[in-house]
């Protein structure tokens, strides 16, 4: 789950991390009591689940509770793009106010789990401020890497190693090792994926800050984290994937035509492939579960059928847990609840599937029966021709 930079400053800072003193508003009037509350010049900043906000215009510096309003007056409300929210952009619904900082240094750390050696991994780099893939594609040799065992832990001589690394000298070094083990001790006590600060400054009065921070946590540890749910931002979500978690549903909306609904994530991906490899365009990733059902089946085709670029639905599902026979009559007592309007190829494998297939073939419903996963796919592009 992604969560807003003022919300991550506050995890790190309950961790003992240093971040800018600010708060969020969300009119012009918060705005401009909280610059005034803060003091000297202040930074307003928009607030949306994603990168390059400075670029599209989202970020700004304000020298007084005036400017600070007009700031938040022109960001709040705008459709802001960047080439993370894609062309259509993300409405600002908050801005976070902040002290300005005298930045002498801009610097680069995150942790994240390297799974090839299943092990976090700690990345750091001179040159922050700029996105990390693109110090990764122009220049790999600047990202320094700290490997972080299981059961040891970050070790106090990695992050000194890693404070040295960076070019900190002086008092520096000591407080660079010390943010090092408070973000690290934010991203394990937190369940994150994802732990980033982009950019770390070092100020000009030799102050280690963390300007900007980035937060995922892992929903796999939601169970003994309850207060996540409290920092979720449906505003900030895809409304079909928000509605498919309703319903158990694994939905990630795509830009294609075919509505695909199968069963497990592997066989989802590849179906994507196979669709692509025909010469369709994917609309979604859809993982309804290992034991398709009447229900899970109709859940399915209100989500794909509520996305209007869909033309026509694959369904792809491989009776392993269940019976083919018994999710052809699934499908076909979903359809028969809801108003398609879109041709369904229906591909089934497994258990009883030549069943299946007779039964779907003698409904008196307008399905078509691909024989194998390639053909599935190809009738599913020709339908749309």
């Amino acid at each position: 789950m992604k969560i807003h930079e003022f919300q991550a400053k506050q995890v790190l800072r309950d961790y003992g991390v240093v971040v800018p003193e600010g708060r969020v508003a969300t009119t012009p009037d918060e705005a401009d009591a909280i610059a005034r509350d803060l003091g000297g010049r202040v930074i307003v900043k928009a607030q949306i689940h994603a990168g390059g906000r400075g670029k599209g215009g989202g970020v700004k510096l304000a020298g007084s509770p005036q400017e600070a309003r007009q700031r938040a007056d022109k960001i709040l409300g705008m459709q802001l793009v960047t080439h993370q929210t894609g062309p259509a952009g993300q409405k600002v619904r908050q801005v976070l106010v902040e002290t300005a900082s005298d930045i002498a240094r801009e610097l680069y750390l995150g942790i994240t789990l390297d799974r090839a050696r299943g092990c976090d991994v700690i990345m750091a780099s001179q040159e922050g401020g700029v996105e990390i893939e693109e110090v990764a594609a122009s220049n790999p040799d600047a990202i320094l890497r700290e490997t972080v065992y299981p059961g040891l832990g970050l070790l106090p001589f990695q992050a000194t190693r890693l404070a040295f690394g960076l070019g900190l000298e002086g008092k520096t070094v000591r407080e660079g090792a010390k943010m090092l083990m408070a973000l690290y001790k934010a991203y394990q006590g937190s369940d994150c994926t994802l732990a980033e600060i982009n950019p770390l400054v070092i100020t000009g009065d030799g102050q280690v800050l963390a300007l900007d921070a980035k937060i995922n946590f892992d929903d796999n540890a939601d169970y003994r984290n309850p207060d996540h749910g409290d920092l979720r931002d449906l505003d900030e979500e895809e409304p079909l994937e928000v509605e498919a978690s309703k319903f158990g549903l694994n939905y990630i909306k795509l830009d294609g035509n075919i509505g695909c609904m199968v069963n497990g994530a592997g066989l989802a991906m590849a179906t994507m492939d196979i669709i692509k490899l025909a010469g369709g365009e994917p609309a979604n990733f859809l993982d309804v579960g290992g034991g398709a059902n009447a229900e899970t089946v109709e859940s399915g085709f209100r989500i794909l059928l509520s996305d209007p670029s869909v033309k026509a639905i694959l369904i792809n599902i491989f009776g392993g847990i269940v019976r083919c026979d018994r999710v052809a009559e699934g499908v076909i007592q979903a359809r028969r609840n809801i108003d398609v309007t879109v041709p369904i190829v229906v591909r089934l494998a497994g258990t009883n599937a030549d069943i299946a297939a007779d039964i779907l073939q003698n409904s008196g419903l307008d399905f078509t029966v691909g024989h194998g996963l390639q053909d599935a796919a190809q009738k599913a592009v020709e339908v749309l021709s």
